[in-house]
């Protein structure tokens, strides 16, 4: 189970937002090159980074902060207003690892099946869940397609890995959404990372539980709970990676 810590940018620096609302903001670090070293001195491998302002405009606006987290030597999972093909080709010439696309995939499946073609596992699909449907556009907006369909199309597409947040979570603490995870795991044969509620230790040891039951668990993104010193990131490698 790969530990995927977060950083959310947002005017260049690392903030986290509650359920994605953009008037709910916390600023954690001025310099979002610091939590990123943060997590590389504890073991970690990826970093998991959304351009917060990218993903509310449809195109990404951080470049700046994303060379300064690149250097640091990491991998990077870069997701946020990817909605071209250039700023797709931008973000791997950078030295990003893995470009996430979202609201794209659900309304162009030309654009997609073109970047797979083009960068094959560079490329994953962020599907956004709120009470099972899917959301797009830096979460404002619903639509009328189940997260699980969605999910289902991208494996038949030919795409490797998506990453599935349950909006209600995100942000708060409160656990992750176990049950729709295993629904979202037993529905489809590619990876699988998930996000959104991680709070305490109790937390991933149930994740780790569901890991072994499903080899196309790839990992959990944590944000906030390292931010608030909730987990150990160090530890949590250690143990569960």
């Amino acid at each position: 189970m790969n530990i995927y810590p977060a950083i959310d940018l947002r005017n260049g620096k690392s903030v986290r937002l509650n359920q994605g609302k953009a008037d709910q903001e916390k600023i954690y670090f001025d310099d979002p090159a610091e939590p990123a070293e943060n997590w590389k001195k504890s073991g970690a491998k990826w970093i998991h980074c959304i351009d917060l302002d990218g993903a509310f405009t449809g195109e990404p606006k951080n470049w700046d902060a994303i060379n300064k987290i690149v250097s640091r030597g990491l991998k990077i999972q870069l997701g946020g207003g990817f909605r071209t093909l250039e700023n797709v080709e931008r973000a791997i010439d950078t030295g990003v690892s893995r470009v996430v696309i979202g609201t794209k995939a659900t309304n162009d499946e030309i654009f997609t099946n073109t970047l797979l073609e083009k960068f094959g596992n560079k490329i994953a699909v962020g599907i956004d869940a709120k009470n099972g449907k899917v959301a797009v556009k830096g979460w404002v907006k619903t639509i009328d397609l189940n997260a699980v369909d969605l999910a289902k199309k991208m494996e038949k597409n030919g795409v490797q890995t998506i990453i599935y947040t349950d909006i209600s979570r995100d942000g708060m603490l409160s656990g992750p959404n176990f049950e729709a995870l295993e629904i979202m795991l037993n529905s489809i044969k590619i990876n699988v990372i998930t996000s959104g509620g991680v709070s305490n230790i109790k937390d991933i040891e149930q994740l780790s539980k569901i890991s072994e039951k499903h080899e196309n668990f790839d990992g959990v993104i944590i944000g906030k709970a390292l931010y608030e010193n909730k987990i150990d990131l160090k530890n949590l490698i250690t143990h569960y990676q």
